[in-house]
């Protein structure tokens, strides 16, 4: 059954939860080292938390950052321009959005097939930021998913297939007219980032 569809209970942040969260962060933070896009991105990821009203110590605490160190980016950030409400439903038609949730379905089937998987070793290189999210690099991510789905499709659940085909579709079809806002709610790399996540424990929940 296909159960992508989501909405989040009304004056609720989403479905992102604290331990959502320091799963992202945790990943960001083993590869914090190789560069500043990650660091960049964990800030811009602190700014979308202080927006949902969590406070700098519940930041600091899923971050396993000081609470000085996460205070300097909240005051940082809020200095600058707010973040407009960020839309946590997991159908979202824009570019990054999709491009997220393709990413988190290929680091779950990686997973679920380990050694084997044909999308592996992208998904590792644009983990690690070794690749870049162009065009040319999510068409082949795409074919890579797709010829797991197909070698693996008896050892995979039923959503992993209901997944790639709905990202598929909205990935094929320009973006509609009004697809402007979200991605400016949010840089692309957050964007990507929250996809990520909320599509791997979206696979999790229907497995």
């Amino acid at each position: 059954m296909d159960t992508e569809e989501n909405t989040a209970p009304p004056g609720e942040p989403g479905p992102l939860t604290e331990e959502q969260a320091a799963r992202m962060l945790a990943g960001m933070n083993e590869i914090i080292r190789a560069g500043e896009e990650m660091r960049a991105l964990r800030g811009e990821m602190i700014k979308v938390f202080a927006g949902f009203g969590w406070t700098q110590e519940r930041i600091a605490r899923i971050a396993g950052m000081s609470q000085p160190a996460v205070s300097k980016q909240v005051v940082k950030h809020q200095a600058g321009a707010p973040l407009p409400p960020l839309e946590l439903s997991l159908d979202q038609r824009d570019a990054p959005w999709l491009e997220g949730r393709l990413w988190g379905l290929a680091e779950a089937l990686s997973e679920s097939v380990p050694g084997t998987a044909s999308c592996t070793r992208r998904v590792e290189a644009l983990a690690r930021g070794r690749r870049r999210f162009t065009p040319d690099e999510v068409d082949a991510l795409r074919r890579l998913v797709e010829e797991d789905l197909r070698v693996h499709r008896a050892e995979l659940p039923d959503g992993y297939r209901a997944a790639y085909d709905r990202i598929s579709r909205g990935l094929d079809l320009p973006s509609p007219a009004g697809a402007g806002a979200p991605a400016a709610a949010a840089p692309a790399s957050v964007r990507r980032a929250l996809a990520r996540q909320l599509q791997r424990d979206r696979l999790a929940d229907t497995a």
